[in-house]
């Protein structure tokens, strides 16, 4: 089932939402201050490519430094994505068939908004560590 739902969620949004985070990832990098955040854009994006199947874990040894960045995420570019994902899973949940994909952005949310000290990790292990 997971596959099948990966599979539509790619073709109806989940690749150009991926590109999306990649370029975002690759513009951020850039700078030696922004490669963190771009990791984190890559990560987001990897995560929005295939989501069904995939749950996101606080990481144990995440410091002050997430943190901080975090805030900064989040005042500059984290409430603009979870505002565009909650549009969107809204819309998607408009119809029946478009519920998984809603509730698929729906889970992007946390993620988009505190990236940083965050790790995606399979359903089936939610807390596996490195």
């Amino acid at each position: 089932m997971k596959a099948i739902l990966n599979l539509i969620w790619l073709i109806f949004g989940g690749f150009w939402l991926f590109l999306g985070y990649m370029v975002a990832g690759l513009l951020l990098c850039i700078t030696v201050i922004g490669i963190p955040f771009g990791l984190a854009a890559f990560r987001i994006g990897l995560y929005a490519l295939w989501p069904f199947g995939q749950t996101v874990v606080d990481r144990r040894d995440a410091g002050a430094a997430s943190c901080l960045g975090n805030v900064l995420w989040l005042v500059l570019a984290g409430w603009w994505l979870a505002l565009g994902h909650i549009l969107t899973g809204i819309a998607l949940c408009v119809t029946i068939i478009g519920i998984p994909l809603g509730v698929a952005n729906f889970k992007l949310i946390p993620v988009s908004l505190l990236p940083l000290g965050k790790e995606i990790v399979p359903s089936d292990r939610p807390f596996a560590t490195r």
